[in-house]
């Protein structure tokens, strides 16, 4: 019903590997899905799935109570709510935007001045939990909102979510907390990278790394799966491709830059990202692994 919190028909804008596994909780949830992509191909997949297809942000908007954006950028957000054709030329008072995508604190609120002028609300909740995450409907949501706001949302976020943490009322605290969050995983990710190949050059086998590390204190999912794929030598279309990990850290060293921060690690983490997004484009983050190993003469496997 437009105009209201009884949220039935959802949009969905940006089908890639994360707003495809979305829509496709979102369908299996109950709600009706209008979703949009400049990819025709993407749009027939939705299609097959059970969703509508719109031509367009603003016939998204036309058809939903609540829109979930799920785009590359901070200009690709500001274009598909503000732009021509976009969101705000349809959708009602009342109805909501929930932009999942992670973009830098000052462009989400950017995108709040033009959104409240219009009498809409606007959800601040980037996600984690990639690929796998989204498919599952297990996703972290980090929601910036009013309360009340957050709260009449409750149905559609637990859609695509499981962990969804109210982190504040003013735009931009959900990207604050994801910035700081990928420094971690960023961070995180190289100490993996260098670790497997020291261990590997030095004659462990790949197997005893992995069992020895899952099972003392840093062992986690994010360890096992990135150390998983590497020794699998998974590279590709694993769904965390580098190109959106080197920029999350840019929006990170941004972060640090504003407020004052020294970031060595995530510094490091950064400058080995752009090296290997260099080398491998069109690769995964895993893919870094492979420079380390020229470097050492080596090569991480089981």
């Amino acid at each position: 019903m437009k105009g209201s919190f009884i949220l039935k028909h959802i949009g969905v804008i940006g089908l890639g590997n994360m707003g495809m596994a979305m829509a496709n909780n979102i369908i299996k949830n109950g709600f009706g899905l209008v979703g949009y992509d400049l990819d025709s191909n993407r749009l027939q997949v939705l299609k097959g799935l059970g969703g509508e297809i719109a031509h367009s942000p603003k016939e998204v908007g036309r058809h939903a109570d609540a829109v979930f954006v799920m785009v590359l950028n901070g200009e690709q957000v500001y274009q598909v709510v503000a732009g021509n054709d976009g969101l705000l030329e349809s959708m009602e008072d009342g109805s909501s935007i929930i932009v999942t995508a992670t973009i830098e604190p000052k462009e989400i609120r950017e995108v709040a001045e033009v959104v409240f002028a219009k009498g809409i609300n606007l959800i601040d909740s980037p996600v984690s939990g990639g690929k796998s995450g989204a498919e599952d409907g297990t996703l972290t949501m980090m929601a910036a909102a009013p309360k009340e706001v957050f709260d009449a949302n409750q149905d559609v976020l637990r859609a695509v979510g499981k962990n969804i943490f109210h982190v504040g009322e003013e735009m931009g605290l959900g990207q604050t907390v994801k910035g700081a969050l990928q420094a971690f995983i960023g961070a995180s990710f190289t100490a993996i990278f260098e670790s497997l190949v020291l261990g590997i050059k030095a004659g462990v086998e790949g197997e005893t790394l992995f069992e020895v590390f899952s099972s003392s204190a840093v062992g986690s999912p994010l360890f096992r799966n990135c150390a998983q794929l590497i020794m699998d030598r998974q590279f590709e279309n694993t769904g965390s491709h580098i190109g959106t990990m080197y920029k999350d850290l840019g929006i990170s060293m941004a972060m640090a830059k504003e407020n004052g921060v020294p970031m060595f690690t995530t510094a490091a983490a950064y400058e080995l990202f752009q090296s290997g997004i260099s080398l491998f484009p069109d690769q995964d983050n895993w893919s870094i692994v492979k420079l380390l190993e020229q470097i050492a003469d080596t090569k991480v496997t089981r």
